[in-house]
């Protein structure tokens, strides 16, 4: 895991290196790798997670998550956390386990 106070490019390069590569995006019913596989909620899981804080700002709040597909597709979403959130993305993760 990256280390308390790393940044989100560090976070996700450690992540890269340990396998999550696809970029993620919430769409309706799933979350989309970059090679158009739809993935459904029912088949992933959040392996972990990481929250980052503006130091200056407190609207600058956003959360990383690495996640895996039942088809065995590893990769990053990235969303904001709290009243930035992304709706989308909180319904789609609203179902899908954390499990280390």
């Amino acid at each position: 895991m990256p280390a308390v106070g790393a940044t989100m490019a560090c976070a996700v390069a450690d992540l890269v290196r340990r396998g999550f590569t696809a970029d993620l995006r919430a769409v309706p019913g799933g979350l989309r790798a970059a090679t158009g596989e739809t993935l459904r909620p029912r088949d992933l899981v959040i392996r972990e997670f990481h929250r980052f804080e503006g130091v200056s700002d407190p609207d600058d709040m956003e959360i990383l998550y690495a996640i895996e597909s039942a088809s065995g597709v590893r990769g990053t979403l990235a969303d904001a956390f709290g009243v930035y959130a992304d709706p989308a993305t909180g319904a789609i993760l609203e179902d899908v386990p954390i499990r280390p």
